[in-house]
C-alpha cells in the first residue's frame, strides 16, 4: 500500500513538473528564428540603422512565461534583445483566446488553447475563466517590467508620456516605450463599460478581432466573417471618444469596410501582410491599403510566411515597397508579430539587417526614417489621449 502511495504521489510529482514546464518547450517551438543569432549588417547599414527612431507595433512576448527585464535564447524579445537592435518603442500586444486546430482559414469560438496555457504559467485564477482578467493580468506584467527596469523600459499612455520619451531617448538612446494593445475585443466579455476598464489600465491600441467572430464583428478567420455588430459600432464609437487607437489587425473585410464607414480618426493595422505580394485571407487589398492610408492611419508590415510568405529580408522589403508605392512612404511601418507562434528571420537584435535591406532597395535616408519609426510616432502623437 505504501509502495503504492509513493508511486502515486511521484507519478503526480513528475506529472506537475511536466505540465508547468510546457509552457517553456512550447514557446521555444513556436516562436523561432530561420538563422541563429547574431546577425551581420554592412557598417554603413549599421550606423544608419543606430541613428534610427525604430518602432515595432505588435509583439506578443506577454503571453509567454518570460521576464521581459532578463535575455532569453527563445522567442523574439526581451529588453536586452531590444536595446541591442536599437528598437525605441514597441506595442505589446495582450493574446487571450486562441481556438484550438487554429488556422487562417475559418475558426470557431467554441474552444481555446490560452486557458492551459494561462494554468501552466500559474498564472491568477481569476485568468482562467475571464478573459478580461487575462488582458489586465498581462497589462500588469508589463507595467511591473518597466517598474523594476531603472527607466529602460517605459509605459506610455498619452501624448505627454510619449514626448517625454522622446526628449529623454534624444539623449540617451538606451531605453524603450512600450504601448499596450489588445489582440481582439472579445476581453470585453460583452461590456461596453469594459473599455473603461481597459483604458484605466494603460491599454492604447485596440485590435478588434483576432482568430474568430466576436461580439464587436467578423475575423478574417471565422465562421461568418461578417461585419461590426451592432455593439462593435458602440464600441468603435467610444473607442473614438477615448482616443483609444482602432487596430484592424484580422479583420475581416466586411469589418474593415464597416470601420472605414464610421471612422472619424485615423486608422492602423498593426501587423499585416498586402495581397499584392503575398495573397492570403488577412493581408490588406490595394483598395484596403488605400483607404487606410486615406484615413491617415499607418499600416505595419510583418515578417512570419503568413504576411510576407517568405519569412526573409527580400521578401519583407518587398512587400514594403509594394505599399510604398500603393500609398505613399508616410503610411507604411512595422509590424514584426514577433512571439506570435511564429517564424522569423531574426529576433529583435537583427533589425539592421532590414535598414540594410532598405538601403539596397533604394529607398533614400528620410524614406527609411519613416519606415522604420518614424510614422509611427507621428500617428502616435497625433492621436494618444492627452492627459
Amino acid at each position: 500500500m505504501r509502495k503504492t502511495v509513493i508511486g502515486t504521489l511521484v507519478l503526480l510529482v513528475v506529472g506537475l513538473l511536466v505540465f508547468f514546464n510546457v509552457p517553456t518547450i512550447v514557446d521555444g517551438h513556436m516562436n523561432t528564428v530561420t538563422h541563429p543569432a547574431p546577425y551581420a549588417a554592412s557598417a554603413p547599414a549599421t550606423a544608419a540603422h543606430q541613428a534610427l527612431f525604430v518602432a515595432d507595433l505588435h509583439d506578443d512576448a506577454l503571453l509567454w512565461n518570460r521576464d521581459l527585464l532578463q535575455r532569453y535564447e527563445r522567442g523574439h524579445v526581451d529588453l536586452p534583445r531590444l536595446l541591442d537592435g536599437h528598437v525605441a518603442l514597441q506595442v505589446f500586444a495582450t493574446v487571450t483566446k486562441t481556438p484550438k486546430g487554429l488556422n487562417y482559414e475559418r475558426n470557431g469560438s467554441d474552444t481555446d488553447s490560452i486557458t492551459l496555457l494561462a494554468m501552466a504559467q500559474r498564472w491568477p485564477t481569476a485568468t482562467w475563466n475571464s478573459l478580461l482578467a487575462r488582458a489586465l493580468y498581462m497589462g500588469e506584467k508589463l507595467h511591473r517590467a518597466a517598474q523594476d527596469s531603472q527607466g529602460r523600459l517605459v509605459v506610455v499612455k498619452s501624448r505627454q508620456d510619449l514626448q517625454a520619451f522622446i526628449q529623454a531617448w534624444s539623449q540617451d538612446s538606451h531605453r524603450v516605450a512600450a504601448i499596450l494593445a489588445t489582440e481582439g475585443l472579445h476581453p470585453l466579455e460583452g461590456k461596453l463599460e469594459n473599455v473603461d476598464r481597459l483604458y484605466d489600465a494603460g491599454f492604447r491600441i485596440t485590435g478588434l478581432t483576432h482568430f474568430f467572430d466576436n461580439e464587436v464583428g467578423g475575423s478574417a478567420h471565422g465562421l461568418e466573417k461578417g461585419g461590426l455588430t451592432p455593439f462593435g459600432r458602440q464600441v468603435v464609437a467610444k473607442l473614438e471618444e477615448k482616443g483609444m487607437l482602432i487596430d484592424l489587425a484580422h479583420a475581416s473585410k466586411p469589418l474593415i469596410d464597416d470601420v472605414l464607414a464610421m471612422a472619424k480618426r485615423p486608422l492602423l493595422v498593426s501587423h499585416t501582410g498586402v495581397a499584392g505580394t503575398c495573397p492570403g485571407p488577412r493581408n490588406l487589398t490595394d483598395d484596403h491599403l488605400r483607404r487606410i492610408a486615406a484615413t491617415g492611419g499607418v499600416v505595419g508590415i510583418g515578417y512570419w510566411d503568413g504576411a510576407v510568405c517568405q519569412p526573409d529580408v527580400p521578401a519583407i522589403v518587398k512587400a514594403i515597397r509594394y505599399a510604398v508605392d500603393q500609398v505613399g512612404v508616410a503610411h507604411v511601418g512595422l509590424g514584426s508579430d514577433f512571439d506570435g507562434a511564429t517564424r522569423m528571420p531574426f529576433d529583435a537584435t537583427g533589425l539592421p539587417q532590414l535598414t540594410e535591406g532598405l538601403m539596397a532597395a533604394g529607398f533614400n535616408a528620410g524614406d527609411i526614417r519613416a519606415i522604420m519609426g518614424g510614422n509611427v510616432q507621428r500617428l502616435l502623437l497625433q492621436t494618444l489621449p492627452t492627459i
